[in-house]
């Protein structure tokens, strides 16, 4: 069984990429999160994609990933 599911994370240029796991290559490079959040899901419809966090907030540190 393959996994479908979609991750978005920040790339060191500033910009988001949204990819498979374990893929060599994004399946699309936006400048916003939000941006590659709305692709991931056009992407993968049905499932949520699953995001980098990129800030410190009460719930988390920004090397911890969240679903959408």
């Amino acid at each position: 069984m393959s996994d479908k599911r979609l991750f978005v994370e920040r790339r060191p240029e500033g910009d988001y990429a949204v990819r498979k796991s374990n893929s060599e290559r994004a399946s699309d490079v936006l400048p916003t999160q939000a941006e590659a959040i709305k692709r991931a899901k056009e992407l993968n419809p049905g499932a949520s994609p699953v995001v980098e966090r990129v800030r410190n907030t009460p719930g988390g540190k920004p090397d911890q990933w969240r679903k959408v």
